[in-house]
């Protein structure tokens, strides 16, 4: 059993981590106190290939593997959740279906400019009342006359609404099967489609600097050739999706606990309490131990289900175990963290009053925990 990384998966963490660290870390507060979208540093993201990472060279990628594209999620959200969100959403839920699923001229057009990081795209499944129920999709496409109407609304979709994103795929009811049950597909839905509108930012808690909008559509008609996959196989489709996707969202919770574990350790060294380093306490040296051995477990199993993706193994479970874990240690280690800070804290001049609102949408993204928990208990035939 070889825990070693390869010398490409260091060489990229260590890009991101130096990228993270000089160029994201100095502008998080100010970019999350101003909610202002970092295109620069999605720009710059794109220049170093981040945003099409996992994907081949011949699509415009960089081809590096899972456990590499893992390593630099994780590496940007230590200094700022809003910036790797926008590179892991773009990643897995953006451009990651036309790289499964599209037809080949689907990925020249949409796949190639996303994976160089030249636009943005969104992945439009969470509706009003559609989150946890993934399959309680009420937006409706009809086939009419070669092309789709479309007609409903979409929640919390990320990326769906910057000066550069492309467009959205999202999931639509395109009919009924034999058996009389709902058939889901994924239809591409171009940003300057007629009929397609996006709503102002959402006000939120977390994510601040990230892009995040209520999406409608009224009579919204794309070609036929839209339709990305097989027709019918939109639910089957997103369901793997999401398995990849909670890789990153682990690899993210993580990057977010490593940040609050940072500035919890050098204020600790740098408070004095009885004439010494609070450091030197030991409740608050346990503190510190118990955060690091909970980060770094999390972090094996983060590894593993990028391993076993890139092998080709069945991950999903393994994907699910991460992210369950890593979203509830991200919320443990967030909080133990600002104790730390004791008082300060508690004041949005320090960085770990940010990281404290970003940490609790871990918990709620990309599957929530109670989810979570019934994918886990379904998989061990419970």
């Amino acid at each position: 059993m070889d825990f070693d990384l390869t010398d490409e998966q260091k060489a990229i963490q260590s890009l991101a981590r130096e990228f993270a660290s000089e160029e994201v870390a100095p502008r998080a507060e100010e970019m999350d106190r101003e909610e202002r979208f970092p295109y620069d540093l999605v720009a710059k993201m794109a220049e170093l290939g981040f945003m099409g990472l996992p994907f081949s060279e011949e699509y415009g990628g960089a081809g590096a593997d899972t456990v590499s594209y893992a390593l630099a999620v994780m590496e940007i959200a230590r200094a700022d959740a809003s910036t790797a969100i926008t590179m892991a959403a773009h990643v897995s839920l953006g451009a990651t279906p036309f790289y499964l699923f599209g037809t080949e001229k689907q990925k020249q057009q949409y796949l190639v400019p996303l994976a160089r990081g030249e636009k943005l795209w969104g992945f439009g499944l969470t509706e009003p009342n559609a989150g946890s129920d993934a399959g309680n999709v009420q937006t409706k496409a009809e086939l009419r006359d070669g092309r789709w109407l479309i007609n409903g609304t979409k929640a919390f979709i990320t990326n769906s609404g910057t000066d550069i994103t492309g467009g959205t795929t999202i999931t639509a009811v395109t009919g009924k099967r034999a058996d009389g049950s709902r058939e889901i597909s994924n239809i591409i839905v171009p940003q300057d489609t007629p009929g397609f509108s996006r709503s102002r930012k959402y006000r939120k808690m977390g994510w601040r600097a990230s892009d995040t909008r209520e999406l409608s559509f009224v009579d919204a008609a794309v070609p036929e050739e839209n339709l990305l996959g097989p027709r019918g196989e939109g639910y089957r489709q997103f369901l793997s999706i999401l398995d990849g996707g909670r890789i990153s969202v682990a690899a993210l919770s993580i990057g977010l606990a490593l940040g609050a574990y940072d500035q919890a350790l050098a204020y600790s060294k740098e408070r004095h309490a009885f004439g010494k380093p609070i450091s030197k306490f030991q409740a608050i040296s346990f503190k510190l131990v118990d955060m690091l051995t909970q980060i770094e477990h999390a972090k094996l199993m983060m590894l593993r289900a990028a391993w076993e993706k890139d092998e080709g193994r069945d991950y999903v479970q393994a994907a699910s175990f991460a992210k369950l874990f890593a979203g509830e240690l991200s919320h443990r280690v967030v909080n133990e963290a600002l104790q730390i800070h004791g008082g300060y804290g508690f004041m949005d001049e320090y960085p770990i009053s940010r990281m404290y609102r970003d940490q609790k949408i871990n918990e709620i993204g990309e599957g929530t925990n109670e989810v979570q928990r019934l994918v886990l208990a379904r998989l061990m035939g419970l």
